[in-house]
């Protein structure tokens, strides 16, 4: 995270856990805009930035398996 954007960010999830690799991290950082609120980093210091709604929609897509061929594919 760069230097202001850190302090406000809210810490939400860390994916993994299990190394000391940079795993990636959900966050919520209630000063950025609506549309850019959710924050997703990645082990290699890339974000991904994205509003509640997009996020409720990928949630929702998650659970409704339309990820899970993708998952059994790459196994």
């Amino acid at each position: 995270m760069n230097g202001n954007t850190e302090h406000s960010m809210k810490h939400i999830a860390t994916f993994c856990g299990q190394c000391n690799c940079g795993c990636p991290e959900l966050w919520i950082d209630p000063d950025a805009p609506e549309e850019r609120r959710v924050v997703i980093t990645d082990d290699f210091g890339q974000r991904i930035q994205m509003s509640l709604g997009q996020l409720s929609d990928l949630v929702d897509d998650v659970k409704n398996g339309v990820v899970d061929q993708v998952l059994v594919a790459g196994r």
